[in-house]
């Protein structure tokens, strides 16, 4: 049931023993773009992509926003082991699966561009295109605990989350604080109320960065230039991936392009999955 303050509540799909909740726009027979929201207490499909939604549904793709295990309405447990890599990719292909999806491209930011990329790798027939904003897992783990919005992040969360706290937190994903709206910490509060600390505490993530030469689809890599969650270093991977890979990198930008940079990162985006 959607949460007081709470994103909009949409579908639900079973996902293995998941309860996986999604949100759909468009046409259910157009070509299908798939969203993949980052990590972070409160986080969610909606609270990630709702300035980026529309645009893609608009210039004629089913756009599929599900929030990952762990996430938003999607169910959060306890008694799936640690919250890896693999059960990410595995609980959302499942949900995939039940909504009808046999191929499609991925916008996925951090965490996101992580499952993305995992995905891509495991199951090369299965995506189109990579569109990826500050990917995670590029990076053996420890290199993200040395990252100053990290290392805040998870000393907050092990510390114990308030309201106030984490509008500060949310601010640091952006060069310009205005985009941290009232309204958007309201939300990632709601939906943090029933969120276990042990998503983000038992993370586990791989390092892929020295696989990105093993992906064969065009991949388009959208990066903050003032991004305090994700090493620099990675950019030289996305950019080296392939002959189909192309990098941006944006000035006055945190880790969030598609929403303190949402036009461009829409034209731009779409330009790239009809043009290639």
């Amino acid at each position: 049931m959607s949460a007081q303050n709470g994103p909009p509540e949409g579908r639900y799909v079973q996902a293995g023993p998941i309860r996986m909740h999604y949100l759909e726009y468009g046409d259910e027979n157009a070509p299908v773009v798939v969203f993949l929201h980052g990590s972070g207490p409160g986080n969610s499909a909606w609270a990630n992509f709702h300035l980026n939604k529309d645009t893609f549904a608009n210039a004629g793709y089913r756009v599929l926003m599900p929030d990952m295990i762990g996430f938003g309405y999607t169910d959060k447990p306890l008694n799936q082991g640690d919250y890896t890599l693999q059960l990410f990719c595995d609980t959302l292909m499942a949900g995939l699966e039940e909504m009808g999806v046999q191929k499609c491209s991925f916008v996925g930011n951090s965490l996101g561009g992580g499952v993305a990329i995992q995905i891509a790798l495991d199951n090369p027939d299965f995506v189109e295109k990579l569109i990826l904003m500050g990917p995670g897992c590029l990076e053996e783990q420890g290199a993200y605990w040395t990252m100053p919005g990290i290392a805040k992040m998870m000393e907050a969360n092990k510390a114990g989350m308030s309201k106030e706290i984490q509008g500060d937190l949310m601010r640091l994903f952006t060069y310009d604080p205005k985009h941290v709206t009232q309204e958007l910490i309201d939300m990632r509060w709601a939906v943090a109320q029933d969120q276990p600390k042990e998503v983000l505490t038992t993370m586990k993530t791989p390092e892929l960065g020295s696989r990105m030469s093993e992906l064969t689809c065009p991949i388009l890599t959208f990066w903050g230039a003032n991004d305090e969650f994700m090493p620099p270093q990675g950019k030289e991977k996305c950019l080296k991936a392939n002959e189909q890979s192309r990098l941006i990198e944006v000035n006055a930008c945190g880790h969030w392009v598609m929403i303190e940079h949402a036009r461009m990162f829409n034209a731009a985006s779409i330009d790239f999955l009809k043009n290639g």
